[in-house]
């Protein structure tokens, strides 16, 4: 927040430390979010430009190649800037993650267009992990061709919700930052607040139905794992609602957090289960009509 060069500084710098440590390449979609939500859709550009510029030298000199960089400013940082504007606009945290799932829709459509059969395509690219796992004793031939088979099925609709994913995270942090500076506790309401509306529950719904009956319907499959983030985060909002309301110690949080990470990922399954069912009985409502009664 304090000029240009800074934040492009920060966001270059992450970005490149990211090829090592990938998850900070959070805090470089971050610092676009951040400027975007602040000061705007043209200074969150400039910074974008700046700091793909730099990052640009920076892959150069190290690498021998600005792809890198090229990289985090179309597939992260163009996103993340989109999602930023459409929050500072629309003022709602809700419609700003349904959003999101548009990029993960056209991750889903950009494989189907590249590859013919999604299926085989992901059996390709993992086949060397396979094998080295054969190799190295740790799993079964036969069994192992089994479950490559089994996940690659359903790795296009993953990739997809793990990328938008990580886009709403890098947004989310940015969120914070500018609560914790110019409006402390600002993001958590908004966040405890977030709630998908029955119009996407439907079609996950129909989706579910879709999925049970039609074993080979893969584009419904992929369509519902692009839905599941969006009750998954409004499960873990109901989670912090709950804390919020009964004023419980933080240390429920932490041992929450743990679980998902333990129980991966029937946890995960579980908490976007109570979302789905908050987008058709409005749980926190009546929670916190029953505290006050």
């Amino acid at each position: 927040m304090r000029g240009r060069s800074q934040a492009t500084l920060v966001a270059a710098a992450s970005a490149m430390l990211s090829l090592i440590l990938p998850l900070v390449g959070l805090i470089s979609s971050a610092v676009i979010a951040l400027v975007t939500l602040r000061k705007g859709a043209e200074e969150g550009l400039v910074v974008g430009a700046f700091a793909g510029f730099a990052g640009g030298l920076l892959a150069f000199a190290a690498l021998g190649s600005p792809w890198p960089a090229v990289g985090f400013v179309l597939i992260l940082w163009l996103p993340v800037w989109v999602l930023g504007l459409v929050l500072r606009q629309a003022r709602s945290l809700t419609l700003t993650v349904q959003v999101a799932a548009l990029f993960g829709l056209l991750v889903v459509a950009g494989i189907r267009l590249l590859a013919a059969d999604p299926a085989a395509y992901w059996m390709e690219l993992l086949e060397p992990v396979r094998r080295s796992l054969v190799e190295s004793s740790v799993i079964d031939a036969a069994v192992s061709e089994q479950l490559v088979a089994r996940a690659a099925r359903w790795m296009t609709g993953a990739f997809a919700a793990t990328f938008y994913l990580q886009l709403l995270l890098a947004l989310f942090m940015g969120r914070w930052w500018q609560a914790l500076l110019y409006n402390p506790g600002g993001f958590g309401a908004e966040f405890r607040a977030l709630r998908v509306r029955s119009g996407v529950a439907y079609p996950a719904l129909g989706l579910a139905v879709v999925v049970l009956l039609l074993d080979e319907a893969m584009w419904a499959t992929e369509l519902l794992l692009l839905l599941a983030p969006l009750f998954f985060l409004q499960g873990v909002a109901i989670v912090h609602s709950l804390v919020h309301t009964y004023s419980t110690h933080r240390g429920w949080l932490i041992g929450f957090y743990g679980l998902l990470l333990l129980a991966t990922p029937y946890a995960e399954i579980l908490v976007a289960g109570f979302g789905f069912l908050d987008s058709w009985v409005d749980l926190r409502t009546r929670v916190a009509a029953r505290k006050k009664g």
